[in-house]
């Protein structure tokens, strides 16, 4: 039975400059929890050090915060799609809310560091849940042309806001306890459920003649072998490159890999057709994007122990520190997409590869007692202004050589991609800061030079995204796509 009879309003709004109050309503409770999604993983960020000092965490654990949550949203999104396809929008949205609530509070509750970690996949998941049925029921309630615009808009700026706003209320938090970070999305959340028990509408009639077939053997190798591979590198700095404690995981991960191409080849409905992964726009925007994020992440992981154990500062100080890495693009979201049809994704890509880049390159030179506004806001701004020119122009780009039907899981792709990046270089980064460790009673100037080497790996990957950015403007530009 369709229930879409007992909703207060219809599930497509009528063409109309004026939204009806429920209208609002659901457009607001949508973006708030795209919001909650958004700063999940800056709110980490700030928080690191108090969490290490706490549990007795050293970096390389510590990490697991922000990468397990990382892991959990990229290698899951696509696997989370397919449920929501089966089980339907409304119910698995309520369902991940819930989920998303309780996860939090036991982060905030637990003493032990395992326990915290396995909540942060879990919100992970639930946000590979929520975050793109999100925009699928805007797609649902608000007709297509400039009705839905408008709410796309809306969504998609409360996420380019959210890590700014995680940053700060990081910052905020965590002078009191860290644990505050981890628990103040629940009440949050749960506020949301009890509004879009009311908003969100039924889902439209669904096929239900077919089989249902969720691809759960894929999705659980691809993440094995992604937290295999996490694993192998943050135990690198201790157990050495060619102890069975290093090359164990790293099998384990190449089989696991192998294991997870062939269910996606000879599963009767894959996760991921390997076609979309052979599409070159598709192809370069996910390494740029994956090069772009994890580069920017990995900085920020370095910058936030190194202000915290070598300049001393406190949380919501180093939060303002990092703020113009980010902010510049919650401002300009909303004028991303003019930005593309003006300079062409490309180009655009090309400068926002370069930016950063440049920033990374003139933070090696940090001196032992730096000045913050002559020797990091310069990296900070050009890594603002890099989101800036790229952010829309690569996600535009990754789905423009597809069919309508088709770009949702090129998107899927992508943001998998994206999140698989930052999982990725946040480990990396961490070990090499392990390995580099400056011995106590070292000077200032060796104390920043132990930072050097996870900045240098940074600088390598902002490199190797603008090189693929370059392989763009190289290319011929088809015509552009809605």
């Amino acid at each position: 039975m369709n229930r879409s009879s007992t909703l207060p309003f219809p599930v497509a709004a009528a063409p109309s400059d004026r939204w009806s109050p429920r209208l609002w309503g659901l457009l607001l409770v949508l973006a708030g929890n795209m919001l909650i999604d958004a700063l999940e993983v800056s709110v980490a960020v700030v928080a690191l050090p108090s969490i290490g000092d706490d549990l007795g965490l050293a970096a390389a654990t510590a990490q697991w915060t922000m990468s397990g949550f990382a892991l959990g949203f990229g290698a899951l999104m696509l696997f989370g799609a397919r449920v929501v396809t089966h089980l339907g929008r409304r119910r698995m949205y309520l369902v991940a809310l819930l989920a998303f609530a309780a996860a939090s509070l036991v982060a905030a509750l637990t003493g032990d560091p395992s326990v915290l970690i396995a909540t942060r996949f879990v919100k992970g998941f639930c946000a590979a849940l929520t975050a793109p049925t999100g925009l699928a029921i805007l797609a649902t309630a608000f007709p297509e042309g400039r009705e839905r615009d408008r709410a796309v808009s809306v969504y998609t700026l409360a996420g380019a806001s959210g890590f700014t706003a995680g940053l700060l209320l990081s910052g905020a938090l965590t002078t009191v306890s860290w644990r505050l970070t981890f628990l103040f999305p629940a009440p949050v959340v749960l506020l949301l459920f009890v509004f879009c028990l009311r908003l969100v509408p039924a889902d439209p009639p669904a096929d239900t003649t077919g089989p249902r077939r969720y691809d759960l053997a894929g999705a659980l190798t691809l993440l094995a072998a992604l937290s295999s591979l996490v694993y192998a590198l943050t135990g690198l700095p201790h157990h050495g490159p060619g102890t069975a404690r290093t090359l164990v995981p790293l099998a384990a991960t190449a089989v696991l890999l192998g294991a997870f191409l062939y269910i996606e080849r000879t599963t009767a409905q894959p996760l991921i057709r390997p076609a979309v992964l052979t599409e070159r726009a598709m192809l370069r925007s996910a390494l740029g994007a994956a090069c772009l994020n994890g580069s920017y992440l990995g900085l920020l992981f370095v910058v936030t122990f190194q202000a915290h154990d070598a300049l001393g500062y406190g949380p919501m100080r180093t939060a303002l520190a990092i703020l113009p890495a980010s902010l510049p693009l919650a401002v300009t979201a909303l004028a991303s997409g003019r930005l593309v049809r003006r300079f062409g994704a490309p180009r655009l890509i090309t400068v926002g590869a370069l930016a950063p880049l440049a920033g990374y390159a003139y933070y090696l030179r940090l001196p032992a007692s730096p000045d913050y506004l002559t020797d990091i806001l310069p990296t900070m701004l050009l890594v603002g202004a890099g989101f800036v020119a790229s952010f829309a122009a690569l996600n535009m780009q990754a789905v423009s050589g597809f069919p309508p039907e088709r770009r949702g899981e090129a998107g899927g792709a992508y943001q998998t991609a994206v999140q698989l990046g930052a999982a990725l270089m946040v480990a990396a980064t961490s070990a090499l800061l392990a390995a580099h460790e400056a011995p106590a009673g070292a000077s200032p100037q060796e104390v920043m030079a132990a930072y050097r080497p996870a900045m240098w790996l940074v600088t390598a990957v902002g490199l190797t995204g603008l090189l693929v950015a370059l392989t763009g403007v190289a290319r011929r530009p088809r015509p552009a796509t809605r």
